[in-house]
């Protein structure tokens, strides 16, 4: 199984230019402090958000790759979204970081839907992936979309990173300036 933040670096490293919409407590905290860009869209305490944002993202900018970083807490709070998703067929990246725990609140066990990825193909998504290791993940076919890739991870062995320092607002206004530019190649 592999530490959330090496996961979440090798995610990142893999794609540098997607909208990414991070689910709110220390998957958030995790990537502002791996790499704070622009195209990051970090929610704050919306828990359970992070795929319907994502694919609104996705649906008003179809040219552009959208990466959903999810908790398998937050992942378990709106299983309704999948059937959306896979309806609209957007090019988006949906992860699950999956450590059995709701790390931001105390640890306490999430609750669990069986098996996220098998979900998710039920639910339609061209397709759907469970990597425990970062060999698994980097070997990842993600052009056929929407994907779910449900990454196993170990408990968080470190404390959580700063917080986000940018108010709701500041966060809206810097992700909107990003979308009004092109899409790198």
């Amino acid at each position: 199984m592999l530490d959330i933040r090496d996961a979440l670096t090798a995610l990142l490293e893999r794609e540098p230019s997607a909208l990414t919409v991070t689910t709110c407590g220390y998957i958030t905290r995790d990537v502002y402090n791996i790499a704070d860009r622009d195209n990051h869209f970090y929610l704050v305490g919306s828990m359970g958000m992070a795929a319907p944002i994502g694919l609104g993202i996705a649906l008003a900018h179809p040219d552009r790759r959208v990466l959903v970083l999810d908790g398998d807490g937050s992942y378990a709070m709106n299983p309704g979204c999948l059937p959306m998703i896979a309806e609209h067929r957007p090019d988006l990246v949906h992860v699950v970081l999956d450590n059995g725990a709701h790390e931001s609140t105390g640890g306490q066990r999430t609750v669990s839907l069986g098996d996220p990825a098998a979900m998710a193909l039920a639910a339609g998504y061209a397709a759907a992936h469970t990597v425990d290791d970062l060999g698994g993940l980097a070997a990842l076919d993600l052009s056929v979309t929407p994907v779910l890739v449900r990454i196993r991870c170990l408990p968080r062995a470190h404390p959580a990173g700063r917080r986000v320092e940018w108010t709701p607002q500041q966060l809206v206004s810097r992700f909107r300036a990003r979308l009004a530019t092109p899409s790198p190649a």
